[in-house]
């Protein structure tokens, strides 16, 4: 079911935000506020570097179903953000779309977007959670700490690495925050050059405004990209449905609960071939596109389904700008650590981990999304920061005769 599955479900901030200005079918309910400046900012941003890394995850498996999350990482990397300095966060900057924003900007705007999100529509269930988990006594900046907590709501944790039971507990939280949908993202042991996890867990579940009657799904044939077909759960309705088309593909845009969250779905024209479809979408067209939605009275069937996807996006951020985040000799994230340690480099995001889950049915839509960005530590020699009282010897090597020993309590000179 690949040609339809892959472009079924785009659900990023562009559908978020098309729906905060779209007009509620219940005439009664309060609209939601405007988007603040900075939010319509991250937005954009968010929606294109989600189309980017879309069409990069496509390009490397054009045969596969796929689902993502953009607004999982891009809120994973937007921690991360804070710590990078010099030509990383240039790098990153680039990649994430931010156009500039200065930093403040950009987890203000993620404060209130996350804020605006998670209290938009009572009839849906929309969660963001993040948190940071890092390797106890390493010396991270506390100010880097801080405003993940502030800004990002991050709950952050201190664990022993070195014990199994880290990654279950790390685990543990990523099951909870997903409603149980995702169980694991970061595989025990840990790595000993591991000494950070910046993690976001999105959970979403919705009922359609309009949900289809179970008596009428059937058994249907779905045609694969190589013309043979497949079998499966076909759902049926006719209603009054926002509709767009043109030469290239038909859309269709299904609301759930109150009408400000919705499912666009994109169907290909039988001679367009789908990824060459998705490499043209951009943050541009697809506002054109929402634009020129309106109702008509349509027949719509549209397959029941379910699937769980996992995929490593090193390569793909890798591919769109952002390789000096990854290079254990070049990345610059400065800012995660505390001045006072004397470490002033050597941190580097060795990978960026995605899982992501959905079911859609009669009743509505179940969907889940975890982005762990995982911060390795270089293999250079360790610091010793001596600044605390110490001892010393003076030895032989030889014979092992120790000539003097000694305790510094006050280093004094002179």
């Amino acid at each position: 079911m690949t040609r339809y599955f892959t472009i079924i479900m785009i659900i990023t901030a562009a559908l978020i935000t098309f729906q905060c200005t779209k007009k509620s079918t219940d005439p009664e309910r309060t609209p939601p506020r405007a988007l603040t400046a900075g939010e319509t900012r991250i937005v954009d941003a968010d929606n294109s570097f989600g189309f980017n890394i879309f069409r990069e995850v496509v390009l490397n498996n054009p045969d596969s179903n796929i689902f993502i999350s953009p607004l999982s990482i891009a809120m994973a990397l937007g921690m991360t953000y804070n710590g990078a300095e010099g030509t990383t966060r240039e790098a990153m900057d680039s990649v994430l779309q931010l156009n500039g924003m200065d930093i403040q900007e950009v987890n203000e705007s993620y404060q209130s977007l996350i804020n605006l999100l998670v209290n938009l529509d009572p009839e849906v269930t929309f969660q963001i959670a993040n948190s940071i988990w890092y390797r106890e006594d390493f010396p991270f900046s506390q100010d880097f700490i801080e405003l993940n907590r502030t800004y990002f709501y991050a709950e952050v944790d201190a664990l022993d690495f070195n014990d199994p039971n880290a990654a279950v507990i790390i685990n543990d939280w990523v099951y909870d925050n997903t409603n149980g949908k995702i169980e694991e993202i970061v595989q025990p042991p840990i790595p000993h050059y591991i000494v950070m996890f910046l993690i976001n867990a999105i959970y979403f579940n919705g009922n359609w405004t309009d949900p289809f009657d179970p008596e009428d799904t059937h058994d249907a044939l779905f045609t694969l990209p190589d013309s043979s077909q497949s079998a499966c759960q076909m759902m049926f309705q006719e209603n009054d449905i926002q509709y767009y088309a043109n030469d290239q593909f038909q859309a269709i845009d299904l609301p759930y609960g109150d009408g400000l969250y919705s499912m666009t779905v994109l169907l290909p024209r039988p001679a367009i071939d789908i990824n060459a479809l998705i490499a043209g979408l951009n943050q541009g067209n697809w506002i054109d596109y929402i634009d020129g939605l309106s109702g008509n009275t349509l027949y719509l069937f549209l397959p029941k389904f379910k699937l769980e996807y996992e995929d490593s996006l090193k390569d793909d951020l890798t591919a769109l700008g952002m390789g000096i985040a990854f290079d254990i000799y070049q990345a610059d994230f400065g800012g995660m650590l505390d001045p006072a340690s004397g470490i002033e480099r050597g941190l580097f995001i060795n990978e960026v981990r995605h899982k992501t889950f959905i079911r859609v049915d009669e009743v509505g839509t179940e969907a889940a999304a975890v982005t762990s960005v995982e911060i390795g530590f270089t293999s250079a020699p360790p610091a010793v920061y001596i600044n605390r009282p110490f001892l010393f010897m003076i030895r032989e090597n030889h014979s092992g005769t120790i000539l003097f020993m000694g305790k510094i309590i006050r280093p004094d000179w002179e």
